[in-house]
């Protein structure tokens, strides 16, 4: 991964727009990152990691103060960072949450994050992804490094560097399984475990299985003792003992159930011979029963033989009149039709003439019914017109009213308008005057802020000038006293290096070689001095300096601000005092007012004038509206006195000598009725007359068909329906009654049986003395065969359930020893987990290759190693980390170790773990590496050995950023970003390199 370019707006302590170009750094391939103290080095590595990741890592926990202070509420925050992998060019824009300005109303609204991702295509960046969740899956795929190990890796940020070397075993657990994704080792944890209590749970189960098995047996052993059982509390004995005591339970039940099935066969076959008997008995007495029974029936039925035969003649008389029904019905309808139908003629001749009509036939009165209907239809046509006689007549007078009304609102609209010109011609002179004394008001009203915003900044000043005085004298303060500081610890270091020879003077053991020329003798070892200075005092000078440095930036900082805000109020006074700008300020007030008096008065007028020119406006609309309304009207008068013309007209044609036209159609309808009516009754009764003729015929023809003698004797025979279906119901129930009886009785009366009744009740008495004892037998069998399964069936598991815990057992010790192994319990001896195990492997080889750089950086007299002995009270191991000194050939804890050497450890297994979690990562090329810590804790020779390694790393194209203020470095790389605070407390940018300065 390489980094090419930063930008940020908006973030931290850049109000401005900055930018960084890191290709810039990729011939020199190592840049210094620099600046005074709070300028804002760090920032330029929060906002990588914020672009790439949304966080930044000093602000893990707490309030995220992302946005840049010195941004306005309408100011953009954004950060843009431009990197490759591979032949890949990506582009990331990101925006943190921050309150910005609404865009409608006044206020702020929350801005939500935002991001998108761009990738370079084809000579112009095309969009990816456009919402931070997508960017950051997009990322994941793009660079397999999440933010810790990004931190590990590329950017070595402040207050982490040393958090590897030096901390507990729980604390480098937590963040190698980070880094390497060992969680699921601790699901392999979890999962022998649980597998381990599984194993328990089912022998636990396997042995309550074996348990009630064998006390289910021994329990139906007690209630019910079987022939042969020993004496004796098997519960009190051994699991095996108890097994065989139930084998020998369910072997004895077993013969038990082979007497009780033979016992039973017999009581069968004794209860299936008293069946039979009374079987036979019981089917005698049966017949006997039923052969009285059939007799007597046969009895009854002789003696309703004579009724029957009535019943068939009558039956047989009805049948043959049925025939006749149809032709009787039909004569008699003919002759009722016929005589209604001459009453109906009758009727209707009386109703024509007594209308003064003259007696005619149908033709005549068809040819005479449709003339007037022909004259009906034609005055029916006028019916509407004098319907509509009234309403137009109302129509005429309707409109002539409105007429007279338009006239009178013309007139009045045309006396409203007159007089108006002259009154808007009074106004227009006035409001001229009043716009020329109010045109000055805006500008006298500037006048008035400005020297009111003038006359506040010089009294700021005077009070500004006073906190300058203050702040000139607390910096003057703090430098001497940054100045005593470091030569105090100037001249601490010089006596440090004075003493160094009689230190390790002290360190000699005869006979052991020298650690500076080797030699075994030492005749003349150097005497330390007096008064030694020890390393501890260095620290305290040390921070002694670097807090007067702090306070002497600070303070420096302090007067540059108060100095610009003092000149900054005394530019806004305009070089004016406080005196000066009150008597500008009363004179300018007084314009104003009077300007303001002036534009109050011509937008009076302004409106007074407006409401004149509306009202002659709304007056000449309301003339022409009136106007055309009339001519509207007037056309709708005409139209409607010719309506009405017509319609009378058409009503005095139709009319004729009635009193209108309705009365004259309703007396010609009446007409029509009486002779349509006359008509249609004269050919119905000469129809019907045929009719009853041609019927009367049939029926005597029919007559002499049937046999009968008479209508009279054939109307007598005839029944209805359902006295002839009751007939031949009877006729055919007793029919078939007497041949069933019959049937019934003649095999009956073969069969010889005796007239006396057969006894049954012996049989019967034997069949249920059989029956209870068969039963008795059955019971007796099942319950010994239920018994015996029962006692089969709980053996049978018992010995399976007691042959499998003995493997089971075996098994669960494996399992349990494993899950207590993989655990970091006995017999784990070590008392490392699985994951540890596998982290202590990850960490040897990180070691390794740390110990690469360290021995190098620290002349080989430190190496790291890896430490897996027993932490102190039980606590978790595997994970220790020790520096061995070459000096005393000892392990001490890497606590023990002094700043600058903690510095060089760190850096060391800082770039052993980036090799290292680089390879697991898919083997990522960091072609781009920040370095953010103190080299300020190194003394001249060790940071010219840290250089060295920094030197290295830009070995194979990569580019080095190091962050750092000490002055040594400035010198040693050319290649520089320099941070700089701007008068107004903002931060900018500013690259350097050898070719040119940007």
């Amino acid at each position: 991964m390489r980094i090419h370019r930063l930008e940020v707006e908006g973030f931290g302590p850049f109000r401005d727009r900055q930018s960084v170009d890191f290709d810039a750094f990729a011939e020199e391939g190592i840049f210094l990152i620099s600046g005074r103290t709070g300028a804002g080095k760090s920032s330029i590595l929060d906002a990588v990691c914020f672009a790439l990741y949304g966080n930044v890592p000093r602000y893990e926990e707490g309030d995220k103060r992302l946005r840049s202070d010195h941004s306005e509420p309408g100011d953009p925050t954004q950060v843009v960072l431009e990197f490759s992998t591979g032949d890949r060019r990506w582009r990331i824009e990101r925006s943190p949450e921050f309150d910005r300005l609404k865009r409608r109303g006044g206020g702020t609204t929350i801005q939500a994050p935002e991001a998108r991702m761009f990738e370079w295509v084809d000579g112009s960046w095309r969009g990816r992804a456009a919402r931070p969740r997508d960017v950051g899956v997009l990322l994941d795929e793009i660079l397999g490094l999440n933010q810790q190990q990004f931190l590990q890796v590329i950017l070595l940020a402040q207050n982490r560097f040393a958090r590897f070397l030096l901390a507990k075993n729980d604390e480098r657990q937590t963040l190698l399984r980070t880094l390497f994704g060992t969680r699921r080792f601790e699901e392999y944890e979890r999962a022998f475990e649980q597998r381990r209590k599984d194993a328990g749970e089912a022998m636990a189960l396997q042995n309550q299985a074996l348990l009630s098995d064998l006390e289910q047996a021994e329990a139906l052993l007690d209630e019910t003792p079987l022939p042969g059982a020993g004496e004796g509390e098997p519960a009190n004995l051994d699991l095996a003992v108890r097994l065989g005591h139930v084998q020998q339970g369910a072997l004895r039940a077993r013969h038990i159930v082979e007497t009780a099935t033979a016992e039973e066969a017999t009581a069968t076959a004794a209860h299936a011979a008293a069946e039979k008997r009374s079987a036979e008995l019981l089917a005698q007495a049966e017949k006997q029963q039923r052969r009285d029974r059939s007799r007597a029936a046969l009895q009854a039925l002789e003696a309703r033989a004579g009724a029957i035969r009535g019943d068939r003649a009558e039956f047989a008389d009805a049948q043959r009149a049925e025939a006749l029904r149809p032709a009787i019905d039909g004569a008699r309808k003919a002759l009722v039709a016929l005589t209604a139908a001459t009453a109906r003629e009758a009727s209707a001749r009386e109703a024509w003439l007594a209308a003064g009509e003259e007696d005619a036939g149908p033709t005549e009165l068809d040819a005479l019914v449709s003339t007037l209907t022909r004259e009906v239809g034609e005055w029916s046509a006028a019916l509407p017109a004098e319907r509509g006689i009234p309403g137009a007549e109302a129509d005429v007078a309707r409109f002539e009213a409105a007429l007279a009304l338009l006239d009178a609102r013309l007139a009045e609209a045309d006396a409203s308008r007159l007089g108006l010109p002259a009154r808007i011609a009074a106004l227009d002179d006035a409001l001229a005057d009043a716009t020329r004394a109010g045109a000055g008001a805006e500008d006298a009203a500037d006048r008035v802020r400005e020297l009111e915003g003038r006359r506040g900044a010089a009294a700021e000043a005077a009070t500004l000038l006073k906190a300058a005085w203050v702040a000139e004298r607390a910096a003057m303060d703090a430098g001497s006293a940054f100045r005593a500081a470091s030569a105090a610890l100037d001249e601490l270091r010089e006596r440090r290096l004075a003493g160094y020879a009689g230190e390790l003077a002290e360190a000699l053991v005869a006979g052991e070689s020298c650690a500076v020329c080797g030699s075994l003798e030492h005749p003349s070892p150097a005497p330390r001095g007096g008064d030694p200075v020890t390393p501890e005092a260095i620290a305290e000078a040390e921070a002694a300096k670097g807090a007067a440095l702090a306070a002497d930036v600070a303070a420096t900082r302090h007067l540059r601000a108060a100095e610009q805000a003092t000149a900054d109020a005394a530019a806004r006074a305009g070089g004016q005092s406080a005196d000066e700008l009150d008597g500008l300020l009363a004179d300018a007030r007084g314009a104003a007012s009077a300007a303001s008096e002036a534009a109050t008065r011509a937008e009076a007028l302004r409106a007074d004038r407006e409401a004149l020119v509306a009202e002659a406006a709304t007056l000449q609309e309301l003339r022409e509206s009136v106007a055309a309304e009339r001519s509207i009207t007037l056309a709708q008068l005409a139209a409607a006195r010719g309506s009405l013309e017509h319609a009378r007209r058409t009503v005095e044609a139709a009319r004729g000598d009635f009193a209108g036209v309705g009365e004259r159609i309703r007396a010609t309808e009446r007409r029509i009725g009486l002779a349509a009516e006359l008509a249609d009754v004269l050919r119905a009764t000469a129809r019907l007359a045929d009719a009853a003729t041609a019927a009367a015929d049939d029926l005597e023809e029919r007559l002499a068909e049937t046999g009968f003698d008479d209508l009279a004797s054939a109307t007598a025979a005839l029944r209805e329906p359902a006295v002839r279906t009751a007939l031949d119901a009877r006729i055919r129930e007793f029919d078939a009654q007497l041949a069933a009886e019959k049937a019934t009785l003649m095999p009956l009366e073969l069969e010889m049986l005796p007239e006396h009744l057969i006894d049954t009740e012996e049989a019967a008495t034997a069949l249920a003395v059989a029956e209870a004892l068969w039963r008795s037998a059955v019971t007796a069998r099942a319950q010994a065969e239920q018994r015996a399964d029962v006692l089969a069936d709980a053996a049978a598991r018992a010995e399976f359930a007691y042959d499998a815990i003995a493997a089971l057992a075996a098994e669960v010790a494996v399992i349990e020893r494993l899950a207590h192994t993989v655990s970091g319990r006995a017999p784990n001896t070590r008392r490392m987990k699985l994951e540890t195990f596998v982290l202590a492997a990850e960490l040897e080889e990180i070691v390794a290759a740390a110990n690469v750089r360290l021995g190098e950086m620290s002349g080989e007299r430190y190496s790291l190693q890896h430490s897996d002995a027993l932490a102190a009270r039980g606590a978790a191991s595997g994970l220790g980390l020790e520096v061995l000194d070459r000096y005393t050939g000892r392990p001490r804890p890497a606590q023990s170790l002094s700043g600058g050497e903690t510095f060089l450890a760190s850096l060391a297994l800082a770039l052993g773990l980036a090799e290292v979690v680089t390879g697991r990562a898919g083997g990522i090329t960091l072609d781009t590496l920040f370095i953010d810590e103190g080299f300020g804790a190194l003394d001249a020779e060790t940071l010219d050995i840290a250089m060295r390694t920094l030197d290295e790393l830009r070995q194979g194209g990569r580019t080095v950023g190091v962050i750092s203020h000490v002055e040594a470095m400035k010198e040693q790389l050319p290649a520089q970003l320099l941070v700089e605070v701007t008068p107004e407390g903002w931060s900018a940018v500013r690259q350097a390199t050898l070719a040119a300065t940007y």
